[in-house]
């Protein structure tokens, strides 16, 4: 198959809206993702593990396909161990909830998510404990401080890959290494990584690797999960329980992988747009469409940098970092600064605090927040001439 160009510029009509929001959700999608998914819904959406008949067969060998595929890309030992979920929430709230157990203590970082935090927030009323690990204004963290942080009842480690804030890159390799040493479980968030910069789930020691199919991985929402090394399956019990076309004569859950994990009826839809996303992103490679992001992102940084009145937050350059800015408008309110780009120039960002309130505090941020411009590979530099000639106007 012919590897295809990425495109330039996105479908909207030229010189009114420019999508600066993939930190949020990718734009446009992956081709053939939206086809795939509804030749689906058209031509026969049955359910797998259920109907005994080819139709049924064929789309179960995509859903193994998609496994495969993204066993492939995070370097997982088996496709088995490729948990599909609603997203990857869900996934982090599957291992905190599935794994931890009272008197337990875990480590994050100062950048996290919600998705992460809320769970353990949650969590302390079951005698589950939690730390913060040194973290840098400009988003990083560094492995020794967390190496100092750990307790005798420490048993797992939660940590991004990259901030979906500022995008500061955690070095995931380091702090696998020592979560190997010090016999801690790593869970790591992909969220803003994954399809980006590469993963390798063994060469990082990671336990626990969530993700998300509809930003980096360029699928659609609603689709997610989550790889587990076999260590961690024999720990963690299921979140969620019920059918799962297997073992239908117990009462107990599977523990087979993946059936495990996955009660309930699958979101097929967005498994097959996944796995037409995946095939594109193999096809291009991570390591072209991380280029052409951080040449934007370059070009960004430095022409931000023309103005007063501007804050970048986190890092200045394009070192350790993925293709999402954060600039904190000092002399004007951020939200007016973000609603002016919508409204007069048709250039949509995301304002406020991004779910991740830690990450802000970190940051110096809090509790005004920033206006956040994630790029993705279908951007160009013409786009960001004019969000820069836009901010200038504001």
């Amino acid at each position: 198959m012919e590897t295809p160009d990425l495109k330039e510029g996105n479908d909207m009509e030229e010189g009114r809206q420019i999508y600066f929001d993939n930190g949020s959700t990718s734009w446009p999608k992956a081709p053939n993702v939206a086809e795939a998914m509804a030749g689906l819904l058209k031509n026969g959406a049955f359910n797998i593990n259920r109907g005994n008949y080819e139709g049924a067969y064929e789309i179960e060998g995509i859903v193994l396909d998609t496994r495969e595929q993204l066993a492939r890309l995070f370097h997982a030992r088996d496709s088995r161990n490729v948990i599909f979920t609603p997203g990857i929430t869900y996934s982090l709230n599957y291992f905190i909830k599935g794994f931890l157990r009272r008197g337990d203590h875990v480590l994050v970082s100062g950048m996290e998510h919600n998705a992460v935090m809320r769970p353990l927030k949650q969590m302390e009323a079951q005698g589950i404990t939690w730390d913060t690990v040194r973290t840098e204004t400009d988003g990083t963290v560094h492995p020794e401080a967390l190496e100092d942080a750990v307790r005798s009842n420490t048993r797992a480690v939660i940590m991004l890959h990259a901030s979906n804030v500022c995008g500061t890159v955690v070095p995931i390799r380091e702090i696998g290494e020592i979560c190997r040493r010090r016999h801690l479980f790593f869970a790591v968030d992909t969220a803003q990584s994954a399809g980006t910069i590469p993963v390798d789930m063994q060469g990082c020691g990671i336990d626990f690797l969530a993700f998300t199919g509809h930003k980096g991985l360029l699928g659609p929402q609603g689709i997610g999960g989550f790889l587990i090394s076999e260590a961690l399956d024999e720990k963690m019990i299921p979140y969620i329980a019920g059918g799962t076309g297997s073992q239908s004569d117990s009462l107990e859950m599977p523990q087979c992988l993946p059936d495990k994990y996955e009660s309930g009826t699958m979101n097929l839809p967005g498994i097959i747009g996944l796995h037409a996303a995946l095939a594109y992103i193999g096809q291009v490679g991570i390591s072209e469409i991380h280029r052409k992001k951080m040449e934007l992102t370059g070009y960004f940084l430095e022409r931000v940098k023309e103005f007063g009145g501007v804050r970048i937050a986190g890092k200045q350059d394009t070192h350790d970092r993925v293709a999402v800015v954060s600039l904190d408008f000092t002399e004007n309110d951020n939200a007016v600064v973000a609603f002016g780009l919508e409204r007069e120039y048709g250039i949509m960002t995301r304002v406020g605090l991004h779910c991740a309130p830690l990450a802000h505090r970190s940051l110096h941020t809090w509790p005004q927040g920033t206006v956040r411009f994630a790029f993705s590979a279908h951007n160009t530099k013409e786009e960001i001439d004019r969000c820069i000639e836009a901010i200038g106007n504001i």
